[in-house]
């Protein structure tokens, strides 16, 4: 209509768009914690998801192999071996940091009751440092091996064994032939970056040298202690000169700069070279004077041999004017990791752990880790192999992505009746039939699967950071994500199962009363 003009929200009063509210006041007594009423009435709820993800995780069969690791006579008793998963599974569920675990397990009932404590109790059940040990005893193996028992465990007790079954059911019919190849299997590869800084020449050496001063620091100071002050000389007892104010300024007359030459930063590395030379030097020179080289801590120790293979390092590459080198340093405090060049958008290189991963069923299980970068091609028919120990039987087709469709493994699953996806080797065919396209879109939108669960592990969980730093407890955070991974997915096929037993009771009561 013409003539009407719509109403303007912007001139009404807001009170007109607002729902009107009465409050009361409460006459109930002030809240203090003597008086707040529990609602489970000292018991826990058994539908809870921190005790059924308990009775999902076989805690009493490595319970042995755990306890290895200890002296039966020595040392004060070490927590057992449900509190120790426990708490990394714990952590790593919930995203949060070491402290905040042993926070939300003093507060929270059934997080006790998971990690196998009996009875509740308003104390920390342990230190947020012992969470370090945890990860150092239970290595990458026994995790990989947890996670492979979790899930055959369920599938036994939800299914009832129907696969074996089938097959002892051929085995009696034909006396001969073999079970015949089934399910799907998918192999993919992936990193798991680290925690550190970006990596550049002039950073890693700046921190080299920063190193290096503090072990001059704590070398002189040992002499000090060692050598009798009356019989030594005053030049002896003198500091070595570090010049560490000098190389500071050089280091961030560059650092600074948005846009820097390549003759300026070349300028830039020979300086700090030099720092690291000299450094290394005054080192050598406190050892043959008397500093005692055992003096030092393993961490300080470990810190000289590679503050000393850097300046190897990058010397090489500066001399030799190249921008790589083997087993390249790219951080000081993580020696172990290595750029990973992965070609994706947005992240080319990564700086990290390369993982071989394999999934079927929707459960993904770690097959291969390395801090070097690998050809994953060569681990299909090792994941192939650990497939038929896992289940009993080849897959009856393994879907993966181009860099696996190699002769050789094409040639050794067509021994074994696999099919590979992916196209033919050779040149593309001008007439393909409407089934061999249908069968690759299949097979491509099958594959998505395992790239879902990196996903999951990179956004949800920590896959796409990870927060330790040795190589021994990295390799068991890595592998305790995808042990969350399966455990989530148990959890709730588990609650569904559950849900749809619930439903099939309440229709069978309601038929026998009509």
């Amino acid at each position: 209509m013409r003539g009407r003009k719509s109403p303007k929200i912007g001139k009404t009063p807001l009170h007109l768009f607002e729902q009107e509210h009465m409050y009361r006041k409460s006459n109930q007594p002030e809240l203090t914690p003597e008086n707040f009423e529990l609602p489970f009435s000292g018991k826990l709820s058994s539908d809870n998801r921190w005790v059924i993800m308990g009775e999902l995780i076989p805690w009493a069969e490595f319970e042995s192999e755990y306890a290895e690791k200890f002296s039966e006579k020595m040392g004060a008793p070490a927590k057992p071996f449900r509190m120790a998963l426990g708490e990394l599974i714990i952590k790593e569920k919930l995203g949060i940091s070491d402290r905040e675990t042993v926070e939300q397990i003093k507060e929270n009932p059934y997080l006790q009751y998971f990690i196998g404590m009996s009875n509740y109790r308003n104390e920390a059940p342990f230190e947020a440092s012992m969470m370090v040990y945890s990860r150092e005893r239970i290595n990458m193996d026994l995790v990989k091996r947890i996670n492979q028992k979790m899930v055959k465990k369920f599938q036994e007790g939800t299914e009832g064994t129907e696969r074996e079954k089938e097959g002892s059911k051929k085995k009696q019919e034909t006396e001969v032939e073999e079970i015949k190849n089934q399910g799907k299997l998918i192999l993919d590869a992936t990193a798991a970056p680290s925690d550190i800084s970006y990596p550049n020449d002039l950073g890693i050496l700046n921190k080299t040298r920063k190193q290096g001063e503090k072990l001059i620091d704590s070398l002189h100071q040992n002499r000090e202690n060692t050598l009798d002050q009356r019989s030594c000389l005053a030049k002896r007892d003198r500091k070595p000169r570090t010049y560490r104010k000098k190389a500071r300024k050089d280091y961030l007359k560059i650092a600074k700069k948005r846009r820097v030459s390549r003759k300026e930063r070349r300028s830039a590395i020979a300086k700090q070279l030099q720092y690291i030379k000299r450094n290394l030097s005054h080192i050598e020179k406190l050892i043959n004077e008397g500093a005692k080289l055992s003096s030092l801590s393993p961490r300080q120790y470990k810190m000289l041999l590679v503050i000393t293979e850097v300046y190897r390092q990058q010397l090489w590459m500066y001399e030799n004017e190249s921008k790589r080198i083997d087993d390249r340093i790219v951080s000081i405090t993580q020696p172990h990791v290595r750029p990973i060049v992965r070609g994706k958008a947005g992240k080319p290189v990564e700086f990290g752990a390369k993982i071989s991963v394999s999934c079927f069923d929707e459960y993904v299980f770690l097959d291969h880790l390395s801090w070097d970068n690998f050809n994953e091609s060569g681990d299909l028919k090792d994941q192939i192999e650990a497939y038929k120990n896992f289940t009993g039987y080849y897959p009856s087709s393994v879907h993966v992505d181009k860099i696996y469709r190699t002769r050789a493994n094409r040639a050794w699953c067509k021994e074994r009746g696999i099919r590979l996806s992916g196209s033919p080797l050779g040149k593309k065919p001008k007439n393909v039939s409407k089934e061999v396209q249908k069968q690759a879109q299949e097979d491509e939108r099958f594959r998505n699967t395992i790239e879902g669960k990196f996903g999951q592990a990179k956004r949800r969980f920590s896959l796409n950071l990870v927060m330790t730093k040795l190589p021994e407890t990295s390799e068991t955070s890595i592998a305790i994500t995808f042990l969350v991974v399966n455990l989530s997915k148990l959890l709730r096929q588990f609650c569904s199962l559950f849900l749809s037993f619930l439903i099939l009771t309440r229709t069978n009561e309601l038929n026998s009363r009509v």
